[in-house]
């Protein structure tokens, strides 16, 4: 019996997981954790197969640890909380928000964004990854996509964050009764309503589906909302931190950054590497609905199931020399973005925005050192990454 210790909530743990789920791994690949009450897996073979197969391992009580365990009541709409057949109307729905042509129709306003933040810093000696760029990078580029107003955007940033923070050390809080919606967002759809454009809520007000009751219908105003919230708020967290790890890991890996600036078309793979190396979200869960063998133990229905993809990432099983940070590795088979039904619909726009921002550091700072000890840690179990990580430019 292995004696591994892992919390998803320990602080200490979180500075450096990788020791730890390669322990897991190695000694426990099916953990229990009795104090907190959850069953883990940490290879990527278990998570990968886990994640293809929602009719055991659902999501319709949340993804999150916190919220599974508390079994709150989902208003219709949060896809990402859902199980097929509905899961995939409503996925197919909100798909409209990130096909290749939306992509593209943003990519000259988000470098003009990233333009806006960073030229003023030029003549600098040092600027902060996170509070100069990824704190309101995200934000704005879903603003531009779904058709936010600047001034409304920054309450919609302030919400996005406070409800994935949790004290250190402890788990989230989450209300039974009341844990999604998207009331922020009311008074903006009546407008559009009245006012119709060009934007993607017009366009969702007035796309016709067939329901899982086999009905032809419009989208109903507090599915819209609902849908909005979920878009809002799965992108603005974990996209930022992408970016304080964009920083450090880049200033620790000096030759490959080099490599970059030389060639922008070594950028793609890059920013896939980072979300292997660093993922901002680290894990996801599951609820099991039935009882389930693994490893030679009985997972019993009901249980909560927390999916570490970080090390996922990291299993050597799958990736030759996992701890290795290299922008020149295969593409195509991390889980940052899970797989399967739930496969992220924001990727592309998580890879567009990585990948914009880093050409343009790189057009303007192409070396820059960390200020380790004035970075400051975002405390937070769901999401893993910076609050602030300053550069030195000079």
């Amino acid at each position: 019996m292995s004696d591994v210790y892992y919390d998803p909530w320990d602080v200490e743990i979180d500075i450096d997981p990788y020791p730890t789920y390669r322990r897991l791994r190695d000694e426990a690949p099916l953990y229990h954790n009795e104090r907190r009450d959850f069953w883990g897996l940490s290879r990527y073979a278990d998570i990968d197969a886990a994640l293809r197969d929602p009719q055991r391992f659902s999501s319709a009580k949340g993804d999150i640890l916190e919220v599974v365990q508390a079994d709150p009541v989902m208003p219709p709409g949060v896809f990402i909380n859902e199980d097929p057949p509905l899961h995939t109307i409503h996925r197919k729905i909100v798909g409209r928000a990130f096909t290749p042509r939306r992509m593209k129709a943003i990519e000259d306003k988000v470098r003009a964004f990233c333009n806006a933040c960073l030229d003023p810093l030029m003549d600098g000696d040092r600027f902060d990854f996170v509070l100069d760029l990824g704190a309101e990078l995200p934000m704005r580029t879903i603003g531009m996509l779904v058709g936010i107003p600047d001034a409304d955007q920054p309450s919609v940033r302030a919400e996005a964050n406070r409800v994935l923070r949790n004290k250190p050390g402890e788990p989230l809080p989450v209300k039974k009764d009341h844990y999604f919606d998207g009331d922020m967002f009311t008074e903006y759809v009546d407008w559009r309503i009245k006012n119709p454009s060009d934007d993607l809520i017009t366009e969702l007000l007035a796309v016709e589906f067939e329901d899982e009751t086999g009905t032809t219908r419009n989208l109903r105003k507090e599915e819209l909302l609902i849908f909005l919230a979920v878009i809002a708020g799965a992108g603005v967290e974990t996209t930022g931190r992408l970016f304080g790890w964009m920083g450090k890991v880049l200033a620790e890996n000096p030759d490959q950054r080099q490599e970059l600036v030389l060639d922008h078309s070594l950028i793609p793979g890059a920013i896939d590497e980072l979300l292997r190396f660093e993922p901002p979200g680290p894990h996801v869960a599951r609820y099991v609905t039935e009882d389930v063998e693994l490893h030679g133990q009985t997972v019993p229905a009901g249980s909560a199931l927390l999916l570490m993809l970080a090390s996922a990432n990291r299993d050597e099983r799958t990736f030759d020399d996992p701890d290795r940070f290299d922008i020149h590795r295969a593409p195509g088979s991390l889980l940052s973005f899970a797989k399967g039904a739930h496969f992220c619909l924001g990727a592309p726009l998580a890879r567009l925005e990585g990948r914009v921002a880093l050409e343009e550091v790189l057009n303007r700072f192409p070396k820059w050192d960390v200020d380790l000890a004035g970075a400051r840690r975002a405390r937070s179990s769901t999401v893993r990454g910076w609050d602030s990580m300053p550069a030195i430019i000079g």
